[in-house]
Formats: C-alpha cells, structure tokens, sequence
C-alpha cells in the first residue's frame, strides 16, 4: 500500500507511468499478436475474443491510479 507522501515522490511517479505503460503495451502487443493468428486459423473467433479483451485491458491500464490496487 502506498502513502500519500509516496504518491508525491516524482521517483514513485515515473515508476508508476513506466509500469502503466509497459503493461499497456504488453496488452497491445498480445491483442495484435491474438489478431495475426486469428487469420491464420479455422477457429478465429476465439482469437478475436481475446483481442478485443487485450484491447480493453490495455484502454484500462491508463485509467488506474495507485489508489486503485
């Protein structure tokens, strides 16, 4: 848990935008990589399922806060 003193800390804030981003480009990147294969099978649909919630995530991770978790 963090204290409001740490959530004034730039250090703590570059280490939360670093981690908000990298997560969301992780998300990025598997929704892209779901995408790929779904085209490259018989069965796409579930690929594409898993996309799209690749692509909420990802939507999501820029709206958290360090109140939040």
């Amino acid at each position: 848990m963090t204290t409001p003193a740490d959530r004034d800390n730039a250090e703590f804030q570059r280490g939360w935008h670093a981690a908000l981003r990298a997560a969301h480009d992780w998300h990025e990147a598997k929704a892209r990589q779901a995408m790929v294969q779904s085209r490259r099978t018989r069965f796409p649909k579930n690929l594409e399922r898993e996309s799209e919630v690749h692509k909420h995530s990802a939507g999501m991770m820029l709206t958290l806060s360090p109140d939040d978790v």
